[in-house]
């Protein structure tokens, strides 16, 4: 199986119509990590797996587009499931917000700089240029390495996530236009962002609802130096 990432969601800041916010999955063959849990996507995790099969949860920020579905979740993985403990890394501000905080979630605060082993895993966090403490995730498994940018303004860099990525998800929330009003990126500088990373493959991804697709495909791939491909709900990647 690899290393592998799977879109659950990937509409930024709040959800297009038919769409889920920002939610991934990665796995190996013998783990599951549940990365970010915007809005709908614990309905569309269970087109993938099953509830019980979820290794551990991993949340970026505390933004509620990136985790609000953890409360659904809490409720079957307790009441139906039955789960003994399931572990939730997170920002040490994001439990403030959270209205389930108890068994069966299992809550470690993280934060920039930390390392965590779930299953075959290894995960490093890099605090990122947005808002509210945010961490950018680099997971390596099976001999592959991913990196996931969470959401971030211009003045992080994938490099911070270390060298040799074999694919890299970065958010690519705003049109050209907005570059420098918000705490995120274009295409143009998520494109940027990969190239001097050196970056193998670039997955753009968190696009707002009205942001044009073929325009940050474009833009992405002129500053990237190769074709990028723009994340959409239920598309899977071999890493």
């Amino acid at each position: 199986m690899g290393l592998t990432l799977t879109v659950l969601g990937c509409s930024g800041s709040y959800p297009g119509p038919g769409e889920a916010c920002s939610g991934y999955l990665v796995r190996t063959a013998t783990t599951t990590l549940w990365v970010d849990a915007g809005s709908g996507t614990l309905a569309n995790l269970q087109r993938h797996v099953g509830l019980s099969d979820v290794d551990a949860v991993l949340l970026s920020h505390e933004h509620p587009d990136h985790w609000l579905d953890i409360h659904g979740y809490y409720v079957a993985a307790k009441y139906f499931e039955q789960r003994a403990v399931v572990p939730v890394y997170a920002p040490g501000g994001l439990r403030d917000h959270a209205y389930y905080t108890d068994e069966p979630l299992q809550w470690h605060d993280i934060t920039g700089g930390d390392t965590v082993r779930v299953g075959d895993i290894d995960v490093t966090f890099s605090r990122t240029d947005h808002g509210p403490e945010t961490l950018a995730m680099r997971f390596d498994g099976d001999g592959r390495s991913l990196g996931y940018s969470a959401d971030s303004g211009p003045r992080w860099s994938l490099e911070a996530l270390g060298p040799n990525l074999d694919l890299a998800l970065c958010e690519a929330g705003l049109a050209p236009h907005d570059e420098g009003r918000l705490l995120h990126m274009s295409a143009r500088q998520a494109g940027r962002s990969a190239r001097d990373a050196g970056v193998d493959r670039l997955v753009l991804t968190h696009l707002a609802p009205g942001v044009d697709p073929e325009q940050a495909r474009g833009d992405g791939a002129d500053a990237f130096g190769a074709a990028v491909d723009i994340a959409r709900t239920g598309a899977e990647y071999s890493v």
